[in-house]
């Protein structure tokens, strides 16, 4: 720790829908606020057409999210790319956070870090994680044009990107464990017709081969043999988790591993508060997410304000600070 430059009134854990409004929110009302995240937009990337955002008959996910992004910056937030890996107490009454690339202190937490990728679990993917294996082909589908890549996966998510995929690169490879995708059946109908699509059913992924970047992937069939695909990418289609092992010390979760709140977005422990895909809400929505991001900050400042001894604001409040431009604070830190 340096100094008062690493003290926060507030620490926002995650860089989508449910972060980024809660550093709006908080923003606005004046708290000192680190949202840290490793990307911006989350699952939000994953779709290139979002038609049910009130506003908008029809955004990218990234669009939104950017669009999210500059008006948090609009007053004040600071955004930190760093992954978070741990969240202790400090004193009983705030916390200290550890990223990759510091230690940060506040008095206040919102955990908003959604649910992350199902990872395949296979030997060379955690190493040629960003050098060929993907979880977004929306995102890095086009740094393959015309090359070779397979997508792993049984269910409409999979198929889809399959799908899109087949309009930039050479082959695509479509493996699954199961006998039939678990897709519609247009989906699955429109994948046949193209060409340059393989399918691979009741197989597996077993190990991903490359140096420094993906050059095969080994694949197991259904009576046990092995082969050896060459591939120059490989996108996991495999659903999504709530990984929170890294706050099961500090908050109640339930047994599907998401955080446990209240209405106002508090948690088990004083002082947490949670919001988005990673709370036991259940819908996961951008504008649920968003909501949730606005009531966990407004519930945050009510928290810090009585600590600070100060009134909190009442729950049907209508005036809002007016809008203050402040120099944007953008600082990157590659992990």
């Amino acid at each position: 720790m340096s100094g008062d430059e690493h003290l926060y009134d507030l620490i926002i854990v995650g860089g989508a829908s449910a972060g980024l409004t809660a550093a709006l929110y908080a923003g606005r009302q004046g708290l000192k606020t680190l949202l840290l995240t490793k990307d911006i937009g989350g699952q939000a990337l994953l779709t290139d057409s979002i038609q049910n955002y009130p506003g908008f008959i029809n955004i990218g996910g990234l669009e939104l999210m950017k669009k999210f992004q500059e008006q948090a910056l609009l007053y004040g937030v600071k955004i930190l790319f760093e992954e978070v890996k741990e969240i202790k107490d400090k004193d009983g009454v705030c916390f200290t956070v550890k990223t990759t690339g510091g230690e940060y202190d506040a008095c206040a937490l919102i955990l908003a870090f959604g649910k992350t990728p199902r990872d395949l679990g296979v030997e060379g993917e955690e190493r040629l994680k960003s050098k060929g294996v993907s979880y977004c082909a929306i995102c890095d589908g086009p740094l393959f044009k015309g090359k070779d890549v397979a997508v792993v996966g049984s269910s409409e998510p999979a198929a889809e990107a399959a799908l899109m995929l087949t309009n930039i690169a050479s082959k695509v490879y479509l493996i699954h464990k199961l006998s039939k995708l678990l897709a519609a059946d247009e989906l699955i109908e429109t994948l046949r017709s193209r060409n340059n699509v393989v399918f691979m059913p009741e197989s597996e992924v077993v190990r991903i081969n490359g140096d420094r970047s993906v050059e095969s992937i080994s694949v197991k069939k259904k009576l046990g043999e092995i082969m050896n695909i060459q591939v120059q990418g490989v996108f996991v289609e495999m659903g999504y988790v709530a990984k929170t092992d890294l706050v099961k010390h500090l908050v109640q979760l339930n047994a599907k591993n998401e955080i446990i709140t209240a209405k106002d977005g508090s948690t088990s422990h004083h002082g947490v508060f949670a919001a988005g895909d990673v709370t036991d809400t259940p819908y996961k929505q951008v504008v649920i997410s968003a909501a949730q991001g606005a009531i966990a900050a407004l519930s945050a400042y009510n928290y810090i304000q009585r600590l600070r001894g100060k009134p909190a604001i009442r729950g049907d409040w209508r005036s809002l600070p007016a809008a203050k431009t402040t120099q944007i604070q953008l600082e990157l830190n590659p992990i």
